[in-house]
């Protein structure tokens, strides 16, 4: 159980310092025989700070009721 403790708090730190991940697709433009024109297409996806620290106390209190016996 320690060790999911510590995998929480570290993962909600994560969380909350990186609140957003941007990621491309290539996606076909126009297609005329061998020839081919595409473009990256950016995609966002982002998240509350909130739902960082809520695992990362999630974590903690984990953590704490391992050590706890």
């Amino acid at each position: 159980m320690k060790a999911l403790g510590i995998v929480l708090i570290v993962l909600g730190l994560g969380l909350t310092i990186f609140t957003a991940v941007k990621f491309f697709t290539t996606e076909k433009v126009v297609e005329i025989g061998k020839l081919e024109i595409t473009r990256d297409k950016p995609h966002y996806y982002s998240w509350s700070p909130v739902i960082g620290i809520v695992i990362a106390v999630a974590g903690g209190a984990i953590l704490f009721k391992s050590t706890a016996k």
